[in-house]
């Protein structure tokens, strides 16, 4: 943390909750029975000074803290407590936050004095009066239709800077130099050290809500996570992304396409951090000119999953690499969840221009790879398609929830630089169209065209509407009934 006004910095806490403490101290001179005057003889301040930091908007120096200590007869860490000392206090800090909301001041409204003879029940029906208006803004933040364009543009956003993001690896090389990082996959105290660095604490918790990965109290600086998590969601991993929101300085999501960039955002900083690019672009480089580049190796020196390392690659490998480069996650029935391409491989797509959730041609290898006696072993393949012939590498990544096929690619002229371009295996796409894969063939068509009545497994997604919410799908009323549960623990 920086220094308090040009003085010693607070070793007590990692940050200083400027709205909380302003309450308690409020709430500790009105107890005693003091005025602002009273105690700012005591302390040697003047009330102006006093008022300013009772009402949040000023940090007070060690020395000012230590003397307000010794003056209300209170340990130094009770005046730090971050929880609100009362029922009044939480309501005043929580409508002094309201205030601040853009959505709030968007309103035009002249700013609230609360004065001691406002009662409680008028400030809760401000406050909620106000959280209905934010879930009645949250509910419409976009159609499907405006989701998937908004994913089409965060796409497009990442072909055209080759999926380099400079400013997060910045982020991300800071915050590793701040811990002292030197080189090699980042050991468990050095990701414990970045968490204190961002002034966090971690908690388990097993009975964190379904509807989230993580959940993050920000009065107490605490981050629950669970522990049994599987595949590219590690604890680590879930623990990196929720601090790169921090690190990153993302705000409460404007609409989906701020929700979805933040998400982009965050992830690729976890990505950079277990990955750094001061270790990795040498080693990429090095394996490059020996004609032996792999995903799995990336995997095995950093110690991440091979979906996270075949991500990192495509972030490194236009600007470090020389090499573009194309990147799918699908499941076993070819369905697309994530895409992302700057080598000139065409992924189906809709009329919005957005790939989730379109089924890959059948010859791809993220759909062979299903069909390998081995899944879960590395499946290389070459694939003629009517854009150009790609040599592809394809791994089915295990999953508590679902398997799924993570797939890099190059165009042919590529696969002298990595592994396993001896392969022999190589499939003919002609895709989209429909005499490829899409329809059966004509002798089978004729034979059962009339004869066949499948029970169809409808996809849920295909009908619900975009979850609402400012964090889409996330049951905001379970994290507040979980993070009360846990904040006296």
């Amino acid at each position: 943390m920086p220094s308090l006004l040009g003085e010693e910095p607070l070793s007590l806490t990692q940050e200083l909750d400027l709205l909380a403490f302003g309450q308690r101290l409020k709430h500790l001179r009105r107890q005693r029975g003091l005025t602002l005057s009273d105690l700012g003889e005591r302390v040697g301040r003047a009330p102006s000074q006093l008022s300013l930091l009772e009402n949040g908007k000023r940090e007070p120096k060690l020395s000012l803290l230590k003397a307000l200590a010794v003056a209300l007869n209170v340990p130094v860490e009770e005046l730090l407590r971050r929880q609100a000392p009362n029922r009044r206090a939480q309501l005043e800090i929580a409508l002094e936050e309201a205030q601040r909301d853009p959505l709030y001041t968007a309103l035009g409204l002249s700013r609230l004095k609360v004065s001691t003879r406002v009662p409680n029940d008028v400030l809760e029906h401000i406050l909620g009066l106000f959280d209905e208006l934010k879930a009645r803004e949250a509910k419409g933040t976009a159609t499907p239709e405006e989701a998937r364009a908004a994913n089409a543009d965060l796409r497009r956003e990442q072909r055209e800077l080759g999926n380099y993001f400079e400013e997060i690896e910045t982020a991300a090389a800071d915050a590793l130099a701040a811990v002292g990082y030197r080189s090699g996959a980042l050991s468990e105290s050095t990701v414990q050290a970045l968490v204190s660095h961002f002034g966090f604490t971690v908690h388990q918790a097993q009975d964190l809500p379904r509807s989230s990965r993580s959940v993050t109290d920000l009065r107490n600086r605490r981050i629950y996570l669970k522990r049994e998590q599987l595949g590219v969601h590690t604890p680590r991993t879930v623990l990196l992304q929720t601090i790169g929101h921090f690190a990153l300085q993302h705000h409460k999501p404007r609409d989906f396409a701020d929700f979805l960039r933040q998400r982009v955002e965050a992830n690729y900083f976890a990505a950079a951090v277990l990955v750094p690019e001061t270790a990795a672009a040498p080693y990429l480089q090095e394996a490059k000119q020996n004609k032996a580049l792999s995903v799995e190796d990336l995997r095995d020196v950093f110690a991440v999953s091979y979906e996270m390392a075949a991500h990192r690659f495509t972030n490194l490998a236009t600007r470090h690499l020389d090499l573009v480069c194309h990147f799918v996650r699908n499941d076993a029935g070819g369905i697309i969840y994530k895409a992302y391409e700057n080598d000139g491989i065409v992924f189906p797509a809709d009329e919005q221009g957005a790939i989730e959730g379109q089924r890959l041609c059948l010859r791809w290898s993220g759909r062979q790879v299903f069909q390998s006696p081995d899944r879960f072993s590395l499946y290389y393949q070459y694939s003629d398609t009517p854009t150009g012939s790609y040599f592809c590498v394809a791994h089915v990544d295990p999953s508590a929830e679902e398997d799924f096929a993570i797939t890099l690619g190059v165009p042919y002229r590529e696969s002298r630089w990595f592994r396993g371009r001896e392969t022999t295996n190589r499939t003919k796409s002609n895709c989209p169209n429909g005499e490829c894969c899409r329809r059966p063939p004509t002798d089978l068509a004729q034979r059962w065209e009339g004869y066949a009545w499948p029970s169809v497994r409808t996809n849920s997604h295909v009908l619900a509407a975009l979850p609402p919410g400012s964090f889409p799908g996330v049951d905001e009323a379970d994290v507040y009934a979980f993070l009360e549960r846990h904040a006296s623990s």
